[in-house]
């Protein structure tokens, strides 16, 4: 969404130098992982695992500007998850309840950032509810879009999808935080394949999807780079946790 930044939630991370402990949250994130990698396969799992939110102590340095990144990227991933849980409540469309569950795994992957760097998380509990109100708006904006039609939610999944990737693409050039570029590179390539899962939907349904905010050839790009004709079916969050070696 529009380089949203929360200004008045945001301070000044300082020089942060702590050792780092990682070894459990690292296990538990492994594990975690590990159960939704098996459920994409199609084995029984317990659905209650989450990505753990936990995170190691980081050493290093935020800018202000990174610092908003943060709460802002916290904030888009949730308001990207509470639309598809709402559609997929509407229209039991199985693309929106697998992307809903990645879309946590990468939100808890931005707390680990946010935890790690003993930062106050600007997320609050509750389907449609925001610190920062223009969330709420665009949740009210897009789920009221999404209630017409399933075709009507699914271009608008796909609009979340590529509005994400021009914000991550923005935030990436302005970071050299390496914790942080690490994450924000794995967000981007989970929305490019959200995107390739939404247009290969709306196709079933003889339905295109036009882009609006990024350019029609990084579309394009996108949605062929594509090897898998289920994709749209499987979750994509075993590359999510900011500890995990891809």
């Amino acid at each position: 969404m529009k380089r949203l930044r929360i200004i008045t939630m945001v301070a000044l991370a300082g020089l942060l130098t702590f050792f780092v402990a990682c070894s459990e949250s690292i296990n538990n994130a492994e594990e975690s992982i590990e159960n939704l990698e098996a459920k994409s396969a199609g084995s029984e799992t317990d659905d209650s695992t989450p990505i753990p939110g936990d995170s190691c102590t980081l050493s290093g340095t935020l800018t202000e500007q990174e610092i908003a990144g943060l709460m802002e990227m916290r904030e888009e991933e949730k308001l990207a998850g509470d639309v598809y849980t709402t559609f997929f409540e509407q229209y039991g469309q199985i693309v929106f309840r697998n992307i809903s569950k990645s879309e946590a795994a990468h939100t808890s992957a931005v707390l680990y950032l946010i935890n790690g760097y003993n930062l106050n998380d600007p997320a609050v509990e509750g389907t449609g509810n925001f610190t920062n109100p223009l969330f709420a708006e665009l949740f009210e904006q897009l789920t009221t879009q999404g209630a017409s039609s399933l075709v009507d939610a699914l271009k608008v999944g796909a609009f979340i999808e590529e509005y994400d990737i021009n914000d991550l693409m923005n935030l990436l050039e302005e970071t050299q935080n390496e914790d942080v570029k690490r994450v924000y590179g794995n967000l981007l390539r989970a929305s490019q394949f959200h995107l390739r899962a939404f247009t290969n939907v709306l196709k079933r349904y003889g339905e295109t999807y036009t882009p609006t905010v990024i350019s029609e050839e990084l579309y394009f790009q996108i949605i062929n780079s594509s090897t898998s004709e289920n994709e749209d079916d499987v979750e994509d969050d075993g590359w999510v946790c900011p500890y995990i070696n891809n």
